[in-house]
């Protein structure tokens, strides 16, 4: 009996599946953001203050000539505020990354039977909660305090903001791939900032691209940025809609590259 306990295969624990893994570790990135009712609050301020700010500066540009007829300013403008909003929200899921690297949650994850490649799919994916709730509430506040209310009605500006979401999503996977190998949130947030305002302001977000300079144009009319808000506008416009195929296909090559480099970084010893 005794030789048959010992020769007995023995079996060791390789921890849960990856599913598994990314649900648990989605629902604790999630939880640690609404312990901090500073985070939400902040979260959801700065772009309402954006909104506000440029809605109410460049109300005037629906009176000149290059700008579409008969549609208002605030419904020219939110869909673009969607997709800048979700670009703005992927930096801090590199920052939230370079967050934990520092206080030594990941370190404690490497001693644990833990894929590291659940790790950054459950930041992804908790940031993107993180960002829908924020564009929803952006939506009410939009419809209740400015009356955005777009020809394409609820389908349309449904749509556009499924849109926002997965270019914010693809974006993000570069920044948790940038977090990965910086490793410094200062530094982060400075390379985030100066990719983000040249592609937010170098593009038809806020004006017609026949309103901006004749270099600006240019530059304007090969800005990718400029492919998604145009896209996100036509769908809450209710106009004929060109470049969705192109944004999604657009964020999915994104995502495909930042998640390689981002677990190559994520591998390096801390």
């Amino acid at each position: 009996m005794t030789a048959t306990l010992t020769s007995a295969p023995q079996t060791r624990w390789r921890g849960t599946d990856f599913g598994t893994q990314v649900l648990v570790l989605t629902q604790r990135s999630l939880r640690t953001l609404v312990s901090d009712p500073r985070m939400i609050v902040f979260s959801v301020l700065q772009p309402l203050i954006m909104l506000t700010l440029f809605s109410q500066i460049f109300a005037g540009i629906a009176q000149t000539p290059g700008f579409p007829q008969g549609v208002a300013y605030i419904d020219f403008l939110m869909p673009a505020i969607l997709v800048n909003t979700a670009m703005q929200s992927a930096l801090q899921a590199g920052v939230g990354l370079v967050t934990d690297m520092k206080n030594g949650v990941l370190a404690r994850f490497r001693s644990l039977p833990i894929r590291l490649g659940s790790v950054l799919v459950a930041r992804s994916l908790s940031d993107l909660v993180r960002t829908a709730s924020q564009l929803l509430l952006m939506l009410v506040f939009a419809v209740v305090v400015f009356g955005f209310s777009p020809a394409g009605g609820f389908v349309g500006v449904m749509a556009a903001l499924a849109l926002a979401l997965a270019v914010g999503w693809g974006i993000g996977w570069i920044f948790l791939a940038i977090a990965a190998w910086l490793r410094n949130a200062e530094l982060m947030q400075t390379v985030g900032f100066l990719a983000m305002f040249p592609l937010m302001f170098a593009s038809s977000a806020y004006v017609p691209i026949s309103g901006l300079p004749g270099w600006l144009q240019a530059v304007a009319n090969v800005n990718p940025l400029t492919f998604a808000v145009d896209a996100a506008r036509a769908l809450a416009l209710d106009h004929p809609v060109t470049g969705v195929v192109g944004a999604l296909v657009t964020s999915a090559a994104l995502a495909a590259v930042g998640w390689v480099a981002a677990v190559r970084g994520y591998r390096r010893p801390l």
